[in-house]
């Protein structure tokens, strides 16, 4: 007797299709029913309302729009335009005043600076990195508050002349010296005035935060560790800022009620008792004795002369600038004009002549450098005049900064003449090619290496001249006739560089250049040259950063790898990186850069042995300290690498990269994984050429491959990777009829099914693998329908060995899946005892030729069938008490299903179990309306059809119960 019913495929294929229904495309668009209102204002109508002007709908009744009926018809985008349409109209005076602010707003904006000027703020923390010091340093401290209290009723002269008393108590003595102090205790202590500046301003004290601002002022005139000037000169200039803008910010809420003045206000919008304390400030300031402390305190309120005058910045920079040439040491000269010409930018950077006095000044102050009060200070601290220079670069970086922003080039030919009339001092000319734009200098590179060789070298190298001009034309490109003039003449300096650091720090510049603009001779003649340097003594282990510049700069240039690896000198090169961590940074760049760049597989020899010895290195490089992320990261390339990698045809090739690569990349379990796939697909490649008709050659071929597979998959240790792999080995070999190492593959799946843990570690977490067991199950029922049965081995072999790894497994507790197993292997064997299978594997037989309907074996199958069930229907009685109805409802819903998609209901015993199991689901009320709703709506439908109308004697049985 057969249990599951016949089934006719791809009759149920058709029926289940959807009607085709013909459509005019002329008249068709998919957003035609959505109807969308322009909200318009009606002019002379009441503010808000609407009008709808326009609608893509061709007709009112088109269905409605579920977010146009949300928004009553009206977009959001449509009520904002009707918004602003509604601004009323502007007054004549009105619209005077507000035509004159925005003219004064534009003109500010005009006078701004640019985001393409590199602020101070970015320089700040390479000074204090870059100018450190082991000495000891003095700090004086301001100790109290002298001040005197004065009566509320005291006249106005009376309140000055006791300020300037209070100014003069912190000239006379106010104050303690603090000596012996490490740089760090020097920032703590400055970070501690900074701070006590804002608590005395915060407490109303100005006095106190003035004498503060004073205090620290002076100490730019001490140079006693010349070394640590500039970066004192950065700590004290951050006090000056916040001074400065304590002071604006006070002033300008003054001038905010009741309403606060415009971003372009001019000092006619600014009320009388603003500027009276404006100018108090400045007189106050005035009042200073000492040139450095006033010069410094009046530029850092520099700002606050725009409440005054119009003309008040323009007639003050000018003065200040005069004041810096009494200052007679020419480091401290340097860095006070710094500082102007930074509140001149960030005031009025349209006032280029200040700027211009400026750097002027400072030309004329480079005779003093020579001067014997220089040269004794010099000698005092033991400083070389080398070192000494270097002080003066970032002050006169940023002047030069501020000179050349936005100038014309004619600027560039004014300074380069200056410079040669003061014989080329090096120090100048630096900073000129450092300010000016890159255009400009690459323009007239051939004039600047003139100029550089015939500079003096004592005071400053030319290697950091040439170092400063490699900067410049790595951005911007020369006379292509000049280019290799301008490397020969470079490189012959930089090849004469006794110090390996500074010949790696200039030849790491001119890298870039040579590969901008050269071929790989030149390149590799350049890496020649740096081995030669940097080899001796190894020096390498102490220029690590720049020779990974270097190779960020060739892969920057250099995307053909087959051009890249025939340099000589590339892999010496990477040979110098010796210490772990930089080699696998180095070759992982190397990787990322193949894999975004290499646009088609390869088999060139030259790039495939290159790049195994790389990833070599990055897999030699995993240790059991290993973090999982960076295993994951490594792989990840590695991958990349393995999957560029192609033989084309020459698949015996291919197949002995992958042994390799295996031996190679053994502790890596995603690489083992990719090349387990490398290899099936190899396999299907083959299957594919030979469009499924195997040779002798192509047969022991594909055999081999699944030799690979089956001898590589036990290595792994993530158990579910395991049996996914064992399923897919076992496909691919189903699919090139080799049919004794596919029940091999499917066999080692099995017997690998009871090592499946109950819970395993995802992300740090315990995740149970009973939902992960099914669904590989499942696949794995799919795969057995097209498996054929071993002439050995008994009849469903397979289906019967995982039935028994399912009975005996150790499920969770209370878990039903082992009966969703037995639920969905029925469906399996109703498929397997039709006559034709819903599919199959060409050119493999499968149980359905085999048997050809043998009654024998539609017995064994029904046999199996009757014991499932009998297995469910067990179930089913275990879930008869009151926890778990809800379960049992469910199953039982489940197996009536499937009894319906599958049994044949002729059957009567099947018939009764089929109304059994429906009144089942349905007594305890757990079961679904809606789905049982349809289900009977389902079964009649199938009923219509001739051979299934016997389910009409089933309908009336089938009732629907309410819930209890």
């Amino acid at each position: 007797m057969r249990h599951s019913r016949a089934r006719r495929y791809e009759a149920e294929l058709l029926a289940c299709r959807a009607d085709s229904v013909a459509v005019d495309m002329n008249d068709y668009h998919p957003l035609k029913p959505i109807m969308v209102t322009e909200s318009r204002t009606r002019r002379g109508g009441r503010r808000g309302s609407t009008s709808s002007t326009t609608s893509s709908s061709s007709s009112s009744s088109a269905a409605a729009d579920p977010l146009s009926c949300l928004l009553d018809g009206t977009d959001p985008l449509s009520m904002f335009a009707a918004a602003s349409t509604d601004t009323p109209t502007l007054t004549h005076s009105a619209s005077a005043g507000e035509l004159g602010r925005r003219r004064r707003d534009r003109e500010v904006c005009e006078e701004c600076v640019g985001s393409d000027f590199e602020p101070w703020a970015s320089k700040r923390a390479d000074i204090l990195a870059r100018f450190t010091t082991t000495e000891k340093l003095s700090i004086n401290l301001f100790m109290g508050d002298k001040a005197k209290a004065s009566s509320p009723s005291s006249a106005v002269s009376e309140k000055v002349r006791t300020r300037l008393e209070e100014l003069d108590d912190l000239e006379e003595g106010s104050q303690r010296e603090l000596l012996n102090l490490s740089q760090q205790d020097y920032v703590n202590r400055i970070e501690e005035l900074n701070q006590s500046l804002k608590e005395a301003w915060g407490s109303d004290q100005k006095v106190k935060a003035l004498k503060i601002v004073i205090q620290c002022s002076k100490l730019l005139s001490d140079t006693a560790v010349i070394h640590f000037y500039p970066s004192k000169f950065v700590l004290i200039t951050d006090i000056l800022d916040t001074f400065g803008r304590l002071v604006y910010e006070r002033i300008w809420t003054m001038c905010s009620d009741p309403q606060p003045l415009p971003e372009g206000f001019s000092p006619e919008d600014v009320n009388d008792t603003a500027k009276e304390t404006c100018l108090n400030w400045f007189f106050k300031i005035a009042s200073i004795r000492e040139l450095i402390p006033r010069l410094y305190v009046e530029a850092a309120i520099l700002k606050c002369n725009k409440f005054l005058s119009r003309s008040g910045i323009q007639e003050t920079l000018p003065r200040l600038t005069a004041m810096i040439r009494g200052i007679g040491d020419p480091l401290v000269a340097v860095y006070a004009r710094a500082y102007l010409c930074r509140m001149g930018m960030e005031v009025a950077p349209h006032l280029k002549d200040c700027l211009n006095k400026n750097f002027f000044d400072l030309l004329a102050s480079f005779r003093q450098l020579h001067g014997d009060s220089v040269q004794k200070q010099l000698q005092q601290q033991r400083v070389e005049i080398p070192a000494y220079l270097t002080l003066y670069s970032p002050a006169i970086h940023w002047i030069l900064q501020c000179v050349s922003y936005r100038a014309p080039e004619a600027l560039l030919t004014e300074m380069m003449e200056r410079c040669k009339k003061l014989g080329n001092n090096a120090l100048l000319l630096n900073s000129v090619m450092w300010a000016f734009r890159a255009e400009f200098i690459a323009t007239r590179a051939t004039d600047f290496i003139t100029m550089i060789k015939q500079c003096d070298e004592t005071g400053f190298p030319k290697h950091l001249l040439f170092g400063s001009l490699g900067r410049s034309l790595a951005s911007a490109d020369p006379a292509e006739a000049e280019r290799l003039s301008i490397l020969n003449d470079a490189w012959k300096v930089i090849t004469k560089i006794r110090s390996p650091q500074d010949y790696i720090n200039c030849a790491e510049i001119w890298v870039e250049f040579t590969c901008r603009h050269f071929t790989k001779r030149e390149v590799n003649a350049v890496l020649s040259d740096i081995i030669k340097h940097m080899t001796p003594d190894r020096a390498f282990e102490d220029a690590y950063p720049q020779l990974q510049s270097v190779i960020r700069k060739i892969l920057t240039y250099f995307h053909d790898f087959s051009i890249l690896f025939s340099m000589e000198r590339f892999l010496p090169f990477l040979d110098m990186f010796q210490k772990d961590s930089v080699r696998v940074e180095v070759c992982r760049s190397i990787m990322e850069v193949f894999i975004k760049h290499q646009q088609e597989p390869t088999r060139d020899p030259v790039i495939l042995n290159a790049l195994m010895h790389v990833c070599k290195t990055m897999h030699d490089s995993v240790n059991s300290l290993t973090l999982e992320d960076e295993k994951r990261s490594l792989a990840l390339l590695i991958n990349g690498f393995i999957r560029l990698v192609s033989f084309g045809r020459d698949f015996e090739q291919q197949l002995s990269f992958c042994v390799e690569a295996r031996a190679t990349f053994c502790n890596l379990e995603p690489v083992i994984i990719q090349l387990i796939h490398t290899v099936n697909q190899l396999a299907m490649e083959t299957r594919r050429v030979m469009k499924g008709n195997h040779s002798r050659k192509t047969a022991a071929f594909v055999r081999a491959c699944a030799a690979y597979c089956f001898i590589t998959v036990p290595s792994l240790t993530s158990i579910f990777s395991r049996l996914h792999l064992y399923l897919l080995s076992g496909q691919v070999a189903l699919a090139n009829q080799c049919l004794s190492q596919a029940d091999a593959f499917l066999k080692a799946a099995v017997s690998v099914l009871p090592e499946v843990p109950r819970s395993i570690s995802v992300e740090g977490k315990q995740r149970s693998t009973e939902s992960l067991l099914l669904d590989f199950i499942n696949n794995f029922m799919a795969t057995l329908l097209v498996v054929p049965d071993h002439p050995e081995q008994g009849v469903l072999y397979l289906v019967r060995g995982l039935l028994n790894m399912v009975q005996d497994y150790t499920w969770e507790e209370n878990s039903n899946a082992k009966v969703r197993v037995y639920c969905s292997a029925i469906p399996l064997l109703a498929a397997m005892s039709q006559e034709t299978y819903l599919y199959s594997i060409p050119k493999v037989d499968s149980n359905e030729t085999l048997y050809g309907g043998d009654p024998k074996f539609i017995a064994e199958v029904n046999k199996l069938c009757d014991t499932l069930i009998g297995q469910v229907l067990d179930h089913l009685k275990a879930l008869g008490n009151g926890e778990s109805l809800r379960k049992q409802s469910a199953l039982a819903f489940s197996l009536f299903s499937i009894l319906l998609a599958h049994g044949d209901l002729r059957n009567n015993k099947l018939n009764q179990l089929a109304v059994n199991l429906w009144n089942l689901s349905h007594k305890h009320g757990h079961c679904d309306t809606r789905t049982s709703v349809r289900t009977l709506e389902h079964i009649k439908n199938l009923q219509q059809q001739p051979e299934l109308t016997h389910l009409s004697d089933i309908i009336p049985r089938l009732s629907l119960q309410s819930r209890a």
